[in-house]
């Protein structure tokens, strides 16, 4: 695939500091951890390594910081075959992730910026020709929102299509949505910008989402798989594959890579949302962010299985 115009990816590149415990501790307790280990990850770099891992060129532009972490980052994302001539440093400690996984998978996660909180509008702009020659741009909310608002102009100007993963959630500018061609939000994300309660529909929170201004949008519904509609009248629901979850940290991650790697392949949506459920539920099964992203021979595997 290397001959193919690439993926580029903005966003944020975290060290993560993984503890597992019998259990997610309530506010104020101490439970005993039962493992500790750093893994790479960040939402942005998350995407990047799932889209290389399925052997589609990726680029990434983001910063680290000029401590240790920020030199092992750099090495991994390089040695997971991303580009990352446009990830800068910046004088400061690299962004970190620190999060508690119970034996079930579910896990809570506070994230610390660092360099990502340096990621600026003129990042964007001294990396006009890669982005120019990108064939999708994906970007999260993990770095500052005056740089995703300025991103998303760029690509609406240049005519590249944006994939936005808008998370953390928060309130976003009309600029960023409207220009917005997959929103690709969890059930937690969808019900913050679509003021829906959970217990609607999925259709009715992707079809309350369109009206938000994005061309399209793929709920991610976790073990339920995920939801898709657009303004032509697409509305169709992806079954997830069912497997025994051990972490689910970074499966948002493993659908948008490999959703947005199947969508430039030429699959249609439902065959590339189903390709991106694939991936997600062989992701956790593994431990950790970037270590659970399958391979292209991995993801094919599990499509050939039933649900």
């Amino acid at each position: 695939m290397t001959n193919r115009k690439p993926i580029v990816v903005v966003g944020s590149i975290n060290m993560d500091l993984v503890a597992r415990a019998a259990r997610i501790p309530v506010t104020g307790e101490t439970v005993q951890g039962e493992e500790f280990r750093t893994h790479p990850g960040g939402k942005g770099a998350n995407q990047a390594v799932a889209v290389a891992r399925l052997g589609y060129p990726v680029s990434m532009i983001g910063r680290l910081g000029t401590d240790a972490f920020g030199a092992e980052l750099r090495d991994h994302l390089q040695k997971s075959g991303i580009d990352v001539s446009s990830v800068g440093a910046s004088e400061t400690s690299s962004g970190v992730a620190v999060i508690i996984v119970s034996p079930s998978g579910d896990n809570i996660i506070v994230v610390t910026s660092g360099a990502n909180a340096a990621v600026s509008p003129s990042d964007i702009d001294a990396n006009l020709d890669r982005i120019r020659a990108a064939v999708l741009v994906l970007t999260q909310l993990e770095i500052p929102l005056e740089t995703v608002e300025h991103l998303a102009k760029v690509c609406a100007r240049e005519g590249v299509p944006l994939m936005l993963d808008p998370a953390p959630a928060r309130e976003l500018p009309a600029a960023v949505i409207n220009h917005t061609r997959w929103f690709t939000p969890n059930e937690t994300e969808a019900a913050f910008f679509s003021a829906s309660d959970r217990s609607d529909s999925p259709e009715k929170i992707a079809r309350t989402l369109l009206t938000k201004g994005p061309q399209a949008v793929a709920l991610k519904l976790g073990g339920r798989g995920a939801y898709l509609a657009d303004r032509d009248g697409l509305n169709q629901q992806i079954d997830a594959f069912a497997v025994h979850a051990v972490d689910t940290t970074a499966a948002g991650d493993a659908f948008n890579g490999a959703f947005a790697t199947a969508l430039m392949l030429g699959n249609d949506p439902a065959e590339s949302a189903r390709f991106a459920a694939a991936a997600a539920a062989i992701s956790v099964t593994r431990p950790g962010a970037q270590p659970s992203m399958p391979t292209m021979a991995e993801v094919q595997q599990m499509l050939s299985r039933k649900h």
